[in-house]
C-alpha cells in the first residue's frame, strides 16, 4: 500500500517549537474565542503502524520536569470511552491520540479495531489532524444502534474547534464523514463547533447522552450535558454545575440511569486545586436530575454545600482526582478516585490514596483501596457481579513520581473493603505506562487498553492491550502488511 508522504517520514519537532507553544498548553490560554471549523480536516488515510502521542503540561522546574507528562494517547480520565465492543462483528473498535512517524508530539486522531475472531488489527485510520500537540484534544468513540462508528473530537477550551464524524458504513473504519451537528436554543439553530472533556454514551433506542465541559460559561469550567436521538440534532445544552471556578466530571451509564461524579475548584485557589466529591444522576434521559437517594437536585449546582455532595474533602485539605465510575448489579454507583495533599509531583504530597465511594442504597460507603505515587496515575474499574477489579499503574515505574508506572491488577471480593494485589502486569519497562481504559461491552481478550511514554522527556509511545488475566500485547509500531497479529509481552 502506498502511504501519503507525511505518514512515512517527518522531521523531529524542534526545541524552539516546544518553547513557543508553552503558553498554549496552559489552562488560561485554553480559554479563547471559538473558531469556525475549517474545510478539509477529514483525512481518511491509513498509517503504517500504531504510534501514540507524547504530551506534557506545565513545566515544574524540578526533577520531575512537568506537572504531568508521558505517553497520553488514551488521556484523559474525563474522556470516555476509548473503545467499544460490537458483538455483531466480534470486534472491539477503539480510538486514540496518535502521532507522526518521527514526531512524537503532533496529534492525529486515529481509529481502528481488534478482530477477536482472527486476533488481528488493521492499519489504523488517520481520521483528522487537529493541528495541535495538545492531548486534551484526544477523540472518543461511540457506536449507534445501526452499527455506525462515531468519533467525537474534543478541544481544550474554546480556541480550537471540535468535530463529530460518523463512519460511512456500519462496523467499518475506512472512511468517515463530518457531521454538521447543531443544537436548538430558544428556537435558534446553533452549530456545535466546540466542546471539551467529552464523554459520550449511546443509549439503545434512545440516542446519545453526552457529558462535557464548557469553558467560561459561566464558570471557568462549567459541567454540561447534551442529548440527541440521531447525533445531528441536539437538544438544548444543560448546565449541571458551576460552583466557584468550575469542575471536572466523569460519567457512566447504568441500567436505568446516567450519572456523573464531580469535584470542584474553590474560588481563588487556582485550577490546580480540586477537591470535594459530588454525584448527580438522571433517570429520564436528562430531563431531571437527582442525587443517589433520588432526591431532586436543582441544576446547575452553585454552592459548595448541596444535596449532591458525597464527601467534603476541602475540610480535610485533600485534592480529589477522578478516575472512573461504574454501576453495580443493583444499579448503584461506585466511584473510583485518588486523594492527595497537593498538585505537585514528588513525595511531599504523599500519600496518593486510591479510594472507592459506593452507594449502598441508603448511604455512601467510602473506603481506601491502595496507593500509588502520582496524582495523574489513572486506571479503570471493572464490576463483574461481586468481584471488583482495578487495573492501574500503581507500581513505581522507570520514572518514579511521574504519571504512570508499572501496571498492576487489583481485586476485591467484598465491595472494596479489602483489595488483593493479584499480579503485576508489566515489569522492567523503559517508559511509564499510563491511562488504562476499559472498553464498553468489554470482552476478556481485549480487556484493557493504554499507552506508555517517558515521564520526563519527549519519547516514542507504544500502545498496549491486556486480556482479563493480565497478559499484555503490544500493537505494532510498524506494519509491512494491511493486518498484523499483536505480539505478547514476556510474562513479568
Amino acid at each position: 500500500m502506498n502511504l501519503p508522504a507525511r505518514f512515512r517520514l517527518f522531521p523531529a519537532i524542534s526545541i524552539c517549537l516546544c518553547l513557543a507553544d508553552l503558553a498554549a498548553w496552559s489552562d488560561r490560554q485554553a480559554i479563547g474565542d471559538e473558531t469556525s471549523q475549517p474545510a478539509g480536516v477529514t483525512l481518511n488515510e491509513h498509517a503504517d503502524g500504531y504510534r501514540g502521542i507524547w504530551y506534557m503540561n506545565q513545566p515544574s522546574n524540578d526533577e520531575y520536569v512537568y506537572k504531568y507528562s508521558g505517553g497520553l494517547g488514551t488521556y484523559c480520565a474525563k474522556h470516555k470511552p476509548f473503545a467499544v465492543h460490537c458483538p455483531q462483528v466480534n470486534k472491539t473498535f477503539f480510538c486514540y491520540g496518535g502521532t507522526l512517524a518521527d514526531d512524537h508530539r503532533h496529534l492525529l486522531h486515529m481509529v481502528s479495531y481488534f478482530d477477536h475472531t482472527h486476533v488481528t488489527v488493521p492499519r489504523p485510520t488517520v481520521l483528522l489532524d487537529k493541528k495541535t500537540d495538545d492531548a486534551h484534544d484526544n477523540p472518543v468513540i461511540s457506536v449507534d444502534d445501526d452499527g455506525y462508528i462515531w468519533i467525537f473530537s474534543t478541544s481544550h477550551g474554546r480556541a480550537r474547534p471540535s468535530y463529530i464524524h460518523r463512519s460511512r458504513q456500519p462496523y467499518d473504519v475506512d472512511a468517515f464523514d463530518r457531521i454538521d451537528a447543531f443544537r436548538m436554543e430558544n428556537g435558534e439553530r446553533i452549530d456545535i463547533t466546540n466542546f471539551s472533556y467529552l464523554q459520550v454514551w449511546h443509549v439503545p433506542k434512545q440516542g446519545f447522552f453526552c457529558f462535557f465541559t464548557r469553558y467560561s460559561d459561566p464558570a471557568a469550567r462549567t459541567a454540561m450535558c447534551m442529548t440527541s436521538e440521531d447525533g445531528v440534532a441536539w437538544r438544548r445544552w444543560q448546565r449541571l454545575a458551576a460552583i466557584d471556578e468550575g469542575h471536572y466530571q466523569i460519567s457512566a451509564l447504568g441500567k436505568e440511569r446516567a450519572g456523573t461524579a464531580l469535584n470542584y475548584h474553590p474560588q481563588g485557589k487556582g485550577l490546580n486545586y480540586r477537591t470535594n466529591l459530588y454525584y448527580l444522576e438522571s433517570r429520564d434521559f436528562g430531563a431531571t436530575w437527582c442525587n443517589a437517594a433520588g432526591q431532586p437536585v436543582a441544576t446547575p449546582l452553585r454552592e459548595a454545600v448541596n444535596n449532591a455532595l458525597v464527601h467534603d474533602y476541602k475540610s480535610e485539605g485533600l485534592n480529589v482526582y477522578l478516575k472512573d465510575i461504574r454501576y453495580d448489579s443493583d444499579d448503584h454507583p461506585v466511584i473510583l478516585f485518588v486523594t492527595s495533599r497537593g498538585y505537585a509531583s514528588g513525595p511531599k504530597n504523599d500519600p496518593r490514596t486510591w479510594t472507592t465511594a459506593r452507594w449502598t442504597g441508603a448511604a455512601w460507603e467510602i473506603r481506601p483501596a491502595f496507593k500509588s505515587d502520582n496524582n495523574y496515575d489513572m486506571g479503570s474499574l471493572w464490576l463483574e457481579g461481586d468481584t471488583w477489579t482495578v487495573i492501574a499503574p500503581t507500581e513505581p515505574g522507570p520514572q518514579p513520581y511521574n504519571p504512570g508506572g508499572e501496571i498492576a491488577l487489583w481485586r476485591s471480593r467484598d465491595q472494596g473493603a479489602h483489595w488483593e494485589h493479584v499480579r503485576q502486569v508489566t515489569r522492567g519497562s523503559l517508559r511509564n505506562h499510563t491511562y488504562v481504559r476499559r472498553p464498553v461491552g468489554v470482552q476478556r481478550d481485549f480487556y484493557a487498553f493504554w499507552a506508555d511514554g517517558h515521564g520526563r522527556q519527549p519519547s516514542l509511545s507504544q500502545l498496549y492491550f491486556a486480556n482479563a488475566d493480565g497478559d499484555v500485547f503490544v500493537l505494532p509500531r510498524a506494519m509491512p502488511h494491511d493486518t498484523a497479529v499483536p505480539q505478547p509481552l514476556p510474562t513479568p
